[in-house]
């Protein structure tokens, strides 16, 4: 066994882990720390069997994680190596972090470690100005850094999209697996997982919206209304393959966009309904013009600070101690 991490810097880790993304904020990770290896697995009891049957959101959110992982080692002055999805084996091991003294600081991960407590997801109504194509560049550069493609979808795309939404909630009307599932994580007051109403933004205007409004709870339907951007930077990210790596690899791809957002003053929110229906999943990746598989719609636009939504104490992730 390795010397074990300080205290400190595996609070630092963890907490940085955990603040990333993850479908309904369920945090659906653990750890488990061996020496200077951290481990990421899946926690079967966080779960969303009617939303995520596949557990491919999960598999998301857990690269996000991972990612954060390696940008907060970065920052204590570790190098990391790490494996993804490392054994078939072992489903739930989705990936493997070792961490060994660094030479060469690797700047450009230390630089996103310090965007990680402010990026939050933004249901909030952006103003007009439009993402420069400098930015959506850079943003396409960090997908393709971690393995995956970022496309920008023009306005008669985004339309369609509008319209594949459309189809989803068609498709929801009668599935009450679904929403009931969606009302124990989403709404009212929330102090550790979960979206609190306060963070489901308003009603839009119009529909279909390029928000995905989440409400289950009657208050929630009478939220205040608000104007939505009339055309919305919508992005594609996508991976060639659809395997259990590729979709880890695809959550760190996301988390290296969503902080090179935030780095540049954007901020980031979801539009992925139609990506849990696997035809209308293949119809927005279609809508790229490039072969793989679609992982995730993100809406892009000039941020303004709000709270991000609560994380479970570290304790929690971690294994109990028997004693």
């Amino acid at each position: 066994m390795s010397e074990k991490l300080p205290i400190r810097d595996l609070d630092i880790l963890l907490a940085a882990a955990v603040a990333a993304p993850s479908m309904h904020n369920t945090q659906p990770w653990r750890f488990e720390v061996d020496g200077q290896v951290i481990d990421v697995y899946l926690d079967g009891s966080r779960t969303l069997p009617a939303e995520d049957p596949t557990g491919r959101a999960m598999r998301i959110a857990a690269g996000a994680a991972t990612f954060n992982l390696r940008c907060a080692a970065e920052s204590l002055g570790y190098g990391t190596w790490f494996g993804l999805a490392p054994y078939p084996e072992e489903p739930d091991l989705l990936a493997r972090v070792v961490l060994e003294p660094a030479g060469a600081r690797n700047e450009s991960l230390c630089d996103l470690a310090e965007e990680i407590p402010h990026r939050h997801t933004d249901r909030n109504p952006t103003d007009a100005t439009s993402v420069s194509e400098q930015l959506r560049v850079q943003l396409m550069q960090a997908a393709y850094a971690e393995g995956a493609e970022l496309n920008w979808l023009e306005q008669d795309d985004v339309r369609a999209v509008l319209d594949l939404v459309l189809d989803t909630d068609l498709r929801e009307i009668g599935d009450w697996h679904r929403r009931t599932e969606r009302a124990r994580w989403v709404g009212g007051e929330r102090a550790t997982d979960g979206i609190p109403s306060s963070a489901l933004g308003p009603r839009a205007a119009s529909y279909p919206s390029p928000v995905r409004d989440l409400a289950t709870r009657p208050d929630d339907h009478l939220r205040p209304i608000g104007k939505f951007e009339p055309h919305p930077a919508l992005a594609v990210l996508s991976t060639s393959s659809d395997k259990p790596a590729d979709q880890v690899a695809a959550g760190a791809a996301l988390e290296r966009v969503l902080l090179t957002a935030t780095r540049a003053g954007l901020s980031a929110s979801f539009l992925n309904q139609p990506l849990e229906f696997d035809d209308l999943r293949r119809e927005v990746q279609s809508l790229t013009q490039q072969q793989g598989h679609a992982h995730m719609v993100i809406r892009f636009g000039h941020n303004h600070p709000h709270d991000g939504t609560a994380r479970r104490p570290l304790a929690d992730f971690l294994p109990r101690d028997p004693s």
